[in-house]
């Protein structure tokens, strides 16, 4: 027996103004008027825009970061980025027109999720059991509803709020995790007669899979299409949804060769396409770069281990919060239907994801990511069958820790500017020597407009209780954009100031003649494209071995050639945001 029993006015829709709203006051602050920041995934991944930007064909098919030649991951973010900054850059500057990347991956992903929960939202096997006297809603309002709660849960996840302002391949890979989901749901729902349809959304999907090939590898890409294929073979009433069981074995096999025949090729005819270009780019030293790629990729498979699964226990938990709850409780709830294209789907791709996730060499967050959009889609199915308590539970649970944080943002701005109170007041202006406070109007009353806002949406949500399902993820989603906007609008200089390279790279560059050869380094990909962009330094190729400068970081591997007694110091500093973070500069002896 379905476990969802709904009236019609529980899937009363949000508003669509509202919710586009809430989608721009997530991603628009933090993308406009700040500077790359020393953060590795944003600075270093803006410095390979930036040489493409203003490269040849050479610098667009093999990336790299001010002659660092970069064979990680794949160049698609790059060339978005970079197209980006040859069309607008001159308008709003190359940093700000990278931030447009971010924009279209966001709208490709949170576009993407609320169609695929939508559709899965419609079909008969999803529906809420009838009520005896009427009333059940309409396949079509339950499955906007739905859609609705998936994207709201999509944009309160913790981990997702900062990598979605990162200008960076992991911005892109969980939006094409998301289109991928959708082009999988699509396929799987086009009935056996529908077959120019499943032609179109199988090669949908293969443009997905070797489109997130180019972004973070073979790999993930691989075990979707895999996980695809199983899928296919092994569902018994996906296609029926109330058509005649003897399609069932007609509905696999046209599932199966649309896969096999048209998703895989087409993801290899994208992948092959990037390699013959680079050949024709540069023959002789194009096997190099691929060499590279396959090498990095091949290294990002090792199997389960300690810190792995250390990392993913430790951290999970928070990054994809709100999303694991209602996405556990939806397997609970779905129990007894644990096959049905709704449950069965996001279910099997978040195992694939964790899987990875677990045998990644990488302890950091960009093997969790991608659990964020299949986790959103279940989650939305746990949402019709959660209990009023435990949706009171993480209501008060949100509107506590989100009212907190703003309280203490507030708290600690004010003591910025006024001084008061005295502890907050050191705390921020610690180690910030030569920084100034600033005040902004406009950024204030943005702020103060935000806030405003939460404490109407809190006092709504107590005063009336409404029973419409979104209820349980507004609050959530809505405190995380709430605390996200003052964060971006009292605090952006400050961050600014703290954790970009761009005072010391015109230090360094200052010390610099005009007619100097290069520049060696050991500093880090980051620091490296910072200098590039700001101080215009540039820097030692790997065919390079005669460099009259040398720019070495304390605490990194010396460069390949390292300063000896024909050279003389002639600069040293730092951030004054990070003391241990010295930078010695180098002239080689006449």
């Amino acid at each position: 027996m379905k476990p969802v029993r709904l009236p019609a006015a529980a899937t009363r829709a949000l508003p669509r103004l509202g919710l586009i709203a809430l989608c721009l006051l997530y991603i628009l602050p933090g993308l406009v008027g700040r500077a790359p920041w020393k953060i590795e995934n944003d600075v270093s991944s803006f410095g390979i825009m930036w040489s493409m930007a203003h490269g040849t064909v050479h610098d667009w098919l093999m990336p790299h970061i001010a002659n660092l030649s970069i064979p990680q991951e794949g160049p698609l973010t790059y060339w978005i980025g970079a197209l980006c900054i040859k069309l607008t850059g001159w308008l709003i500057g190359d940093d700000n027109a990278a931030h447009i990347a971010n924009f279209l991956f966001f709208a490709l992903g949170a576009s993407s999720i609320w169609f695929a929960t939508y559709t899965l939202g419609r079909r008969s096997e999803a529906q809420p059991l009838k009520l005896a006297f009427g009333g059940q809603p309409e396949p079509h309002d339950f499955g906007r509803t739905l859609a609705d709660g998936a994207l709201l849960i999509y944009m309160g996840s913790l981990g997702l709020l900062v990598h979605s302002h990162f200008t960076s391949p992991t911005t892109l890979l969980v939006a094409l995790i998301g289109l991928t989901l959708y082009a999988v749901i699509r396929l799987f729902d086009i009935q056996p007669k529908q077959s120019r349809v499943s032609y179109k959304y199988a090669l949908v999907l293969g443009l997905a899979l070797g489109s997130l090939v180019l972004t973070r590898g073979y790999l993930p890409p691989l075990l979707l299409w895999l996980t695809c294929v199983l899928l296919a073979g092994s569902l018994t009433n996906h296609c029926l949804n109330g058509q005649q069981p003897q399609l069932v074995i007609q509905c696999h096999q046209q599932l199966l060769s649309r896969l096999v025949v048209i998703t895989l090729p087409v993801a290899l005819l994208i992948v092959a396409s990037w390699f013959f270009a680079c050949m024709l780019a540069d023959p002789s030293h194009y096997m190099d770069y691929v060499t590279g790629w396959l090498s990095w990729n091949r290294r990002e498979l090792f199997r389960p281990s300690y810190d792995s699964f250390h990392y993913f226990i430790k951290y999970s938990v928070w990054f994809t919060w709100p999303a694991w709850p209602f996405a556990g409780w939806a397997v609970y709830a779905w129990r007894k239907q644990t096959t049905a294209l709704h449950i069965a789907l996001p279910l099997s791709f978040c195992i694939t994801l964790t899987g990875l996730a677990l045998c990644s060499p990488h302890a950091e967050q960009s093997s969790l990511i991608p659990l964020l959009p299949p986790l959103a889609i279940l989650a939305a199915f746990g949402l019709p069958t959660m209990k009023r308590s435990a949706i009171n539970a993480v209501d008060w649970f949100s509107v506590t820790s989100f009212s907190i944080f703003a309280i203490f943002i507030w708290l600690s701005w004010i003591g910025l500017q006024t001084g008061w109170p005295k502890q907050l007041h050191y705390n921020a202006v610690k180690s910030m020597t030569g920084f100034t406070v600033q005040f902004s109007l406009p950024t204030f009353l943005v702020a103060l407009i935000a806030t405003l806002g939460w404490l109407k949406l809190v006092h709504w949500r107590i005063s009336r209780n409404p029973a419409v399902l979104w209820r349980a993820v507004v609050l959530s989603s809505s405190g995380v954009i709430m605390c996200w906007l003052l964060m971006m609008t009292l605090w952006m200089p400050w961050i600014d100031y703290r954790i970009s390279y761009q005072a010391l790279a015109h230090d360094i560059a200052a010390k610099l003649p005009d007619n100097y050869r290069c520049v060696d380094t050991n500093a880090t990909k980051a620091q490296r494209a910072s200098f590039a962009y700001f101080g215009a330094i540039r820097f030692a190729g790997t065919k390079d071995t005669n460099c009259d400068y040398f720019l070495i970081q304390r605490h990194q591997p010396k460069p390949a050639y390292y300063p000896d007694t024909t050279t003389q110091p002639i600069w040293q500093g730092n951030r004054v945001a990070d003391k241990d973070e010295r930078f010695m500069l180098y002239k080689k002896a006449d």
